[in-house]
């Protein structure tokens, strides 16, 4: 069963940037990073494939944010520029089972997840 841990969390001002890493143990043929906000339901942020890579972002953070994870390695990475207050949430990774104009998963296994707080 795929282990997650995510970490590089904070708080910062908008405009700002934060790196955020997610340790990954496991099988998987794709990951992806989703956030929750208090009162609303968690979503895909960005996914990233590692057979085809396959990408996807959300409308949202497209252009701001950069999903990466070296080849060989067991850490996922999402890049967050230009940060802006609604971009404030519980930051989690995940294995994903498709990225097809979305990004699905039906990963139960979460983890603690690193938080991001934008100030403005």
């Amino acid at each position: 069963q795929v282990q997650v841990a995510e970490s590089g969390g904070g708080s910062v001002q908008a405009g700002g940037s934060l790196r955020l890493s997610c340790t990954v143990s496991g099988f998987y043929s794709a990951l992806g990073w989703f956030r929750q906000a208090p009162g609303k339901d968690r979503e895909a942020v960005a996914c990233l494939s590692v057979v085809n890579a396959r990408l996807y972002y959300a409308d949202s953070v497209n252009g701001r944010f950069t999903i990466s994870k070296p080849k060989g390695g067991n850490t996922l990475y999402l890049q967050m520029n230009s940060l802006k207050s609604e971009d404030t949430a519980m930051y989690y990774c995940a294995p994903v089972q498709r990225i097809d104009g979305d990004c699905l998963t039906s990963f139960t296994n979460w983890g603690q997840g690193t938080q991001v707080a934008v100030s403005s």
